[in-house]
């Protein structure tokens, strides 16, 4: 069995995986991946997740040319959560910000704490 084969994919075939800007730390998205996704990201270089909601894979920033350069994946100590520090060019977020983390939760309000790219 290969590494890829032996990750804690969830009922679905899925697999959290967490991108982080692989110079400052920053957390910039959650998305899901799957086997394939995984491979294709390892063979590409290029962040490859599988969207839920459209039912297909999606190469991050394609359309929009935001990409995300992979620099390295790490697995979290369960082998159910992937980390991919990335090159980030542009928004990571589809609404315009660098970071899909822009909002924060002060008590029971929700403010922005960031700026549109």
């Amino acid at each position: 069995m290969s590494a890829i084969e032996g990750l804690k994919y969830n009922a679905d075939g899925l697999i959290p995986a967490i991108a982080q800007d692989h110079a400052s730390g920053e957390v910039l998205m959650m998305a899901w991946m799957n086997e394939e996704s995984l491979r294709r990201t390892l063979e590409t270089g290029l962040a490859t997740y599988w969207s839920r909601s459209r039912g297909q894979y999606w190469v991050k920033g394609e359309s929009s040319g935001h990409l995300q350069h992979i620099r390295s994946i790490r697995v979290d100590c369960d082998q159910d959560t992937l980390l991919l520090a990335v090159e980030q060019i542009g928004a990571a977020c589809h609404e315009g910000y660098r970071s899909c983390f822009f909002r924060e939760l002060d008590g029971d309000v929700l403010r922005v704490t960031a700026e549109r790219l």
